[in-house]
Order: C-alpha cells, then sequence, then structure tokens
C-alpha cells in the first residue's frame, strides 16, 4: 500500500501541483524558491496540522479571487454556479490483494474489484453558505479596517473558512465523498506523516548539546524490545548500586543543613530530622547529564568540538533514529498503515563527501528502522528535497522529481517520463540516447539541474576558454542593469557533437541553453583506384572551399529540421534565426530559449571548428615565438606564420593537444585597462552567443 500521487491546490506556488511518488525513496530537486519547502509546509498544515493556514499561504490568484468577492468588487455567484473557493491537498493510496485492508476499510468508498484506489482528501475551502457570511461581515465591519478587504480577510479566513476537513473520495468523482470529520472517522491507524526541516538547531557553540540532548530522547522513546531489555536493565541495576552510595555522600554533604533543620525544627524530632537520599531515575538521567564525545588522534573531545558538517550528518541519524521509533511504534500497537517521511536539504553545511555518503547510506539505514521485534514491518515512503548536485548524481535516476516555476506556478516532472519521450520513436537511437542521458546526468552533469542558463560545448578547447570569454565581454562591453555573466547562475557542460541527446532534457526543465558546436563542412568527390572502379569519398573541409556540399553535424540538422546536404542554409543563416523555440519542432523565435551557434565569417575567413575560427583572427596573438605555445607543433607554427598554412590546415596539424592549446592562450593573455584578455579576440559566432545568453 503506497500513496502513488499528492495533489496540492491554491497553496502558496503550488497552484495546481502533482507529484507522483515512489515505492521507497522520492527525491525532490529544483533550484532555490521552486517550492520544495512549500510543499513540506502544505504536508505540515493540511495532513499534521501543526501550525495554522494564513493568508500568505494563499495563492495569489485565490486571494485575489477571495478579495474581489468579499469587497463587492464581483457579484457572489448563485448557489448552483457556485465552485467552492479554497486550497486542498490530496493523496492517492495504491493498494493490492496482499496488502491488510483492516485499518483503511472506512477510507473504501467502492465496491469494485478493478478500482483499487484510496482518495484521501484535505481541504480548507468556503461554502456558499460561508461565502455569504463573510461578504456581510465584511460590509457591516469594512470602515474599521479602512476599507481594505485583504486585511479583513488576513484576520478573519479563519472564523469563516473553519478547520481542515478530511475527506475520502469516490475514485473520478469527487462530489461524492465521506467527510471524515463528521463522521469522526480517525486517520491515526491510517497516516503517519514526519519530517525533518533544513532549519535544524545544529550548532557547534561550547554551550550547545544538541547530539547529548538526542541520546536523552532516544532512550525515552525505545520501545526496550528483547535485545535492549538485557542491557536496561543492567543500567537500572548499576543506577540502584549508585543511588545507595551516593545517599551516604550526601548525608555527610548535607549533615549541618540538616543539623539547623532538627535544631529549629519544633516539638517532634521527628518531623525534623531528615535525609537526603539519591533517587536517580533511569528516563530522566540522560538529560542534560551525557554528553556526546568523538575520537580523535586517541582523545575524546566533546561534541561542539567536531565539525559543523559532522554534527549536522549525526543529528540527522539520531534524529531519523527517533522518527522511525515514531513510526514503528509500541510493540502492542499497529504502525500506520501509510508513513511518510520528509528530509528538507539534508546536504546543509555538509561537503560534497560527506553529502555522497548520505545519500549511499540513507536507503539502508531506513531499511533498517522500518523492521520490528515482532517481525512486522514498517510501510514506509520517503521524501528527500535538496538542490544539492552531488546527491543527484549519487540518487538512482527514476527516483527523481523536478520541480520548477513557470507562469508563476510550480510543475513538477518525474524523470522516467523523460524515457517514454526518448522511446516514442521505437527505435534503437532513442534507447541509446536515453541510457546515455540516464548515465551522464547521474554521474558527471547534475548540476543541470539547478543552474539558471546553460552552455553546452563540444570540447576541452571551448571548455577551458569559456570562462574567460565571458569575463571578456562582461569587462569590454558592460550593460548597466545587467548581471555579468560569470556572476550568472551558468553551468557549462561538454557535450562532443551530442548535443541533440539533450533537447527532451532541455525542454523538461525550460532551462535557457546556448549551445556552441562547429559547422564541419565537408565535401564529396569520386575517387578511381586506377582501374574501373569507382566510390565516392568525403572529406572535410573549410566552409567557403569551391565544392563544399554537406555538415557531417547531426546536432545542426536536428535543431533546424535540415539535412546534411542543406549546407547552403546554414552558411546563409542570420543571428536572429539562430534562436529557437519549442512547438511541435524547434523554430526560428526571436524570444526563443535555445541559441545554436557555429562559425560565422570573419575579415573574409569562415572557420570549421574552434581552433581554426580562432587562429584567423588572432595571428597577431600568436606572434612568432613557437615556444609561448608549445601545445603547437614547431615546424607547422612557423608555416602559418610565414603565410604557408591557411589557419585551416594550421588546426589541423599544428594542435598537438587541445587542451594544452587553451592553456595557453590564457598563459599568454595580457591585461590592459579594462580588460585581463585584451591581446586577443574571441570568435564572432561565440560572443554572439555569449551577448544572447547575458540579456
Amino acid at each position: 500500500m503506497k500513496v502513488s500521487k499528492v495533489e496540492i491546490l491554491n497553496y502558496r506556488l503550488l497552484r495546481n501541483f502533482s507529484l507522483e511518488l515512489e515505492s521507497e525513496l522520492s527525491l525532490v530537486i529544483g533550484k532555490n524558491n521552486s517550492g520544495k519547502t512549500s510543499l513540506l509546509s502544505a504536508f505540515e498544515k493540511f495532513v499534521v496540522e501543526s501550525t495554522k493556514i494564513s493568508i500568505d499561504d494563499f495563492n495569489i490568484n485565490l486571494r485575489e479571487r477571495l478579495r474581489e468577492l468579499v469587497s463587492g468588487e464581483k457579484p457572489i455567484p448563485t448557489e448552483e454556479e457556485y465552485v467552492s473557493i479554497g486550497m486542498h491537498l490530496r493523496m492517492v493510496i495504491k493498494y493490492n490483494e496482499q496488502d491488510d485492508l483492516g485499518q483503511v476499510s472506512e477510507l473504501i468508498m467502492s465496491l469494485d474489484p478493478e478500482d483499487n484506489l484510496i482518495n484521501l482528501g484535505f481541504e480548507y475551502k468556503l461554502s456558499h453558505s460561508q461565502l455569504v457570511s463573510f461578504c456581510s461581515a465584511y460590509q457591516e465591519d469594512k470602515d474599521n479596517y479602512d476599507n481594505d478587504a485583504l486585511l479583513y480577510i488576513s484576520e478573519k479566513h479563519g472564523k469563516y473558512f473553519g478547520g481542515v476537513v478530511r475527506k475520502s473520495y469516490l475514485s473520478g468523482d469527487f462530489s461524492k465523498y465521506t467527510d471524515l470529520s463528521k463522521e469522526k472517522i480517525s486517520l491515526e491507524e491510517v497516516l503517519s506523516f514526519r519530517s525533518i526541516s533544513a532549519k535544524r538547531s545544529v550548532t557547534n557553540k561550547d554551550n550547545d548539546k544538541t547530539l547529548s540532548v538526542q541520546t536523552a530522547k532516544i532512550y525515552k522513546r525505545t520501545d526496550e524490545t528483547e535485545e535492549q531489555k538485557e542491557t536496561v536493565n543492567l543500567f537500572k541495576k548499576k543506577l540502584r548500586s549508585t543511588d545507595k552510595d551516593l545517599s551516604a555522600v550526601y548525608q555527610s554533604m548535607f549533615a549541618k543543613l540538616l543539623g539547623s533543620v532538627e535544631r529549629f525544627g519544633g516539638i517532634s524530632h521527628a518531623e525534623t530530622s531528615l535525609t537526603i537520599s539519591s533517587t536517580l531515575q533511569h528516563r530522566e538521567l540522560l538529560e542534560g547529564n551525557t554528553t556526546v564525545l568523538y575520537r580523535h588522534e586517541n582523545h575524546d573531545l566533546p561534541e561542539h568540538f567536531n565539525g559543523l558538517g559532522y554534527m549536522n550528518l549525526i543529528s540527522m541519524i539520531f534524529e531519523i533514529d527517533l522518527l522511525m521509533t515514531s513510526f514503528r511504534r509500541a510493540l502492542n500497537q499497529r504502525p500506520a498503515a501509510i508513513n511518510i517521511l520528509f528530509i528538507e536539504e539534508p546536504e546543509a553545511h555538509t561537503h560534497p563527501q560527506m553529502q555522497y555518503v548520505f545519500i549511499k547510506n540513507i536507503k539502508a539505514l531506513l531499511a533498517e528502522g522500518i523492521k520490528r521485534e515482532d517481525g512486522l514491518n514498517v510501510n514506509l515512503q520517503t521524501v528527500i528535497s535538496t538542490h544539492s548536485s552531488h546527491i543527484v548524481a549519487e540518487c538512482d535516476f527514476d527516483d527523481i522529481k523536478y520541480m520548477k516555476k513557470s507562469g508563476g506556478e510550480v510543475l513538477c516532472k518525474s524523470l522516467k517520463s523523460l524515457k517514454d519521450d526518448y522511446f516514442k520513436a521505437h527505435d534503437e537511437e532513442g534507447a541509446g540516447h536515453f541510457r546515455f542521458l540516464k548515465q551522464y546526468l547521474t554521474l558527471h552533469r547534475a548540476e543541470l539541474f539547478f543552474a539558471d542558463k546553460v552552455i553546452l560545448v563540444e570540447g576541452d578547447t571551448e571548455k577551458i576558454l569559456l570562462p574567460a570569454m565571458m569575463k571578456k565581454l562582461d569587462q569590454e562591453y558592460p550593460i548597466e542593469g545587467v548581471a555579468p555573466l560569470l556572476s550568472q547562475n551558468i553551468s557549462l557542460v561538454e557535450v562532443g557533437a551530442h548535443s541533440q541527446i539533450f533537447e527532451k532534457f532541455l525542454r523538461l526543465v525550460g532551462i535557457k541553453t546556448l549551445i556552441l558546436t562547429d559547422i564541419d563542412t565537408g565535401k564529396t568527390t569520386v575517387e578511381s583506384d586506377g582501374k574501373s572502379v569507382e566510390k565516392r569519398v568525403t572529406k572535410k573541409c573549410p566552409p567557403l572551399d569551391p565544392g563544399t556540399d554537406h555538415t557531417s553535424n547531426n546536432a545542426l540538422c536536428f535543431f533546424y529540421g535540415k539535412k546534411r546536404e542543406d549546407i547552403k542554409f546554414f552558411l546563409d543563416l542570420e543571428k536572429d534565426n539562430k534562436i529557437l523555440s519549442y512547438l511541435e519542432g524547434w523554430t526560428p523565435n526571436k524570444q526563443g530559449d535555445l541559441f545554436v551557434g557555429f562559425q560565422t565569417e570573419e575579415e573574409g575567413y569562415r572557420g570549421r571548428s574552434f581552433e581554426d575560427a580562432f587562429f584567423s583572427i588572432n595571428k597577431k596573438f600568436l606572434g612568432n615565438d613557437s615556444a609561448r605555445f608549445p601545445s603547437l607543433v614547431a615546424k607547422h607554427f612557423e608555416l602559418y606564420v610565414n603565410g604557408t598554412y591557411t589557419p585551416y590546415e594550421f588546426a589541423e596539424k599544428a594542435v598537438d593537444k587541445k587542451a594544452g592549446l587553451a592553456i595557453d592562450i590564457l598563459l599568454n593573455s595580457v591585461p590592459s585597462k579594462g580588460s585581463e584578455f585584451s591581446n586577443w579576440k574571441t570568435p564572432a559566432y561565440i560572443q554572439e552567443g555569449l551577448e544572447w545568453l547575458r540579456n
């Protein structure tokens, strides 16, 4: 029995939100302010009801709709036309034939054997009569609120909305339900929700004993299972022995005080003959009287000497242990049918390696926690929210749920849905692309989930040089009111000539993307073996060479919907038509969020790759001393300098190590006023792409 889906309506940015949960672990990711904390808050306010709903929890559209009605700006609809106003959280629970339905039997609305769903709802809504009363009350009292309906709603909404109403709905028909609140049907045996907030109390101040306090709580919450009983009994035995010893010490320590009491105590000696005895209580002893120590070079040091990251990690493990005890319940009680644990931002204060360790071990830790001594296991689902790329990189791809803001609300997509998109064509290429993406994202480039913008480049040279080119643009061509590129949240990813593989993923995350690729031109010739056999041969060549008839760049062909032979289209393409948006295919759109840049003509030359495009406009930068560029073969360097080689020939023959070339360029850069890289030029196709991305 599992919660398969959670739906939230009109709660903050979660205007019409849906989240599919995995059976064990769901990793909810997204950039800052994408609704992850609101998701936890919604559970706490609707399910746990730990805090009251406030006006700030109302979605802006809901707030405005309510203000218009309460203020009288818009008429109240008739009861027949009225659709209840408010917010809700709903859960879809799936069960199967193996599940024990005893705890949820009162929630089952259908006798259809094919219907294996329970639709559980938590509503905070106005009925028609409540709305009428709300509006009437405001009209009578609006002078006291300076005719500010929103202020009145803020103070009075609880009175008219009432509390959160719990319902069980008929599948597919929310007009038919059982009102659990009216029927006094408790959910204690059905649903248990616990959470660990990102706002944890761990510090490393001298007076902090967070971990020590947690050890006391863990002891208090113990079930005293069979294997623990022997240890607990030994603990109590030691306390009784200590009580005797301490009682004798106390009599001596307080003898003078006790004598004074006897002297002034009155007539009856028995009434003033006092004894101070030690009565250590095992359940209270640990609280405030234990210190968690950690071992360092054969010395035990107090917990606050430890790093904040380690303290945070240990505290989380302690807290998880406490909550798992709560989920397991006492041996004479059954665990709830559904148990949900929400852990918010476990990465707080921890370095990347510690984050890897956490996500690698969390499933095993939870699996141990669900086991009870009587053989009954807790039915547990865990939700972890994070914006750590390191945690994402170590998580199972299918567990990931991506949240993003779009059009004033938050959307959530399961990465498993990408698989369907890639397999729609039912071909091996789509399957291969999906396997590559799945492996690539989880192992290497999980930061793509958290970036505001991304640059996809082909190789090492561009990857190393792009930060310098971005800084060069910022310094030489600053724009007032526009953040410098290096101050923006931009991920730089090397993808080879395979950017098209990421296309469906980029559409999923909706991220502004600059693709910098090579035009990769070539020409086809017919060669003979000297006999009667002729064959067509494809050779690389610069774009402006006579006979150039195709591009071998599959990414260009994919994004522009062209064939390899449509080389004239690419050679003639204007800058504005390189900006694309997706609508049943990628099409030119000046407002689009994808720019595909490739080599353009500069100073009478058009490069085929980054290297020859750079060489063609930076011959002066290279100079005459080949020793300054050890990445370039010296003999070919001389031939280029004296004009024997074209930039294309030089790039093909002289570049020994591309990463080395990028480093050589940076090492030979000369700063001047206003620019750290003043003595070389950025190829125009990269410059125009960066300008588009910055703005």
